[in-house]
């Protein structure tokens, strides 16, 4: 049997216009608020609760290929070469066909391929089944198994924070300058991507993407001979 080969893959979300959330949601999401600080922020961060964002971009990196595939919103194109980033492709498409594509691409296969991400378990994947159930798409795999063995989904935040054992939490770019690879810093970063995405700069968020996945990636080869054999599933 062949063995299970591994995609890195994260996504960036457009949250709503706070102005276009419905009254009621407003009010219960300002009302689990401690402070005025924090009932301030919410109306920014609309892309962090669940329903309350679209998918604009998701990246994917095949890890023992070093390979990258970019799916970004925009007009329906085919996948083809993408120069921002090297050894990448990207399909361009509306939301719908972009998780349509994605979950084509997990799903297929077998032995299927080991997901790997960073905060994937957390935030990337409930968002992703969440919203494309509420698009009327059948997710063709869960991404939110069983904690506590690697062998489907790695989530390298799970696994740098010893499965919850550990109380501090740490960046991806935090770890891979402790690692040596290098950061996925660049002209934006997440807490600008409502703003970047308000100013047409779909494009640059795309590559944002892309180089988290080929950092990330990065990062997992690092860890994949060394910590991941201490876990459950992670040899």
């Amino acid at each position: 049997m062949a063995a299970a080969r591994s995609i890195v893959y994260d996504i960036e979300v457009a949250g709503l216009p706070w102005e276009e959330v419905d009254e009621i949601t407003r009010g219960y999401l300002l009302n689990r608020q401690r402070t005025e600080e924090e009932r301030e922020a919410v109306r920014d961060r609309t892309a962090l609760f669940p329903g309350l964002g679209k998918v604009i971009a998701i990246g994917m990196w095949l890890v023992e290929e070093d390979r990258g595939l970019l799916l970004l919103e925009g007009d329906t194109a085919a996948e083809g070469p993408w120069e921002k980033v090297s050894h990448s492709k990207i399909q361009r498409g509306s939301e719908e066909e972009l998780l349509q594509r994605f979950w084509e691409l997990v799903g297929a296969g077998r032995p299927r391929h080991r997901l790997v991400t960073f905060n994937g378990r957390g935030y990337d994947g409930p968002i992703l089944m969440t919203r494309s159930a509420q698009l009327g798409l059948a997710p063709t795999r869960n991404l939110v198994g069983y904690r506590y063995d690697l062998g489907d989904h790695c989530d390298l935040f799970d696994v740098l924070t010893f499965q919850g054992a550990t109380r501090d939490r740490y960046s991806l770019d935090y770890w891979c300058r402790r690692f040596d690879v290098e950061s996925p810093k660049g002209s934006i970063d997440g807490s600008q991507v409502a703003r970047a995405y308000r100013q047409g700069r779909i494009e640059d968020i795309g590559e944002y993407c892309l180089r988290d996945v080929r950092a990330t990636a990065q990062l997992y080869r690092k860890l994949e001979h060394t910590l991941l054999p201490l876990f459950k599933g992670g040899g």
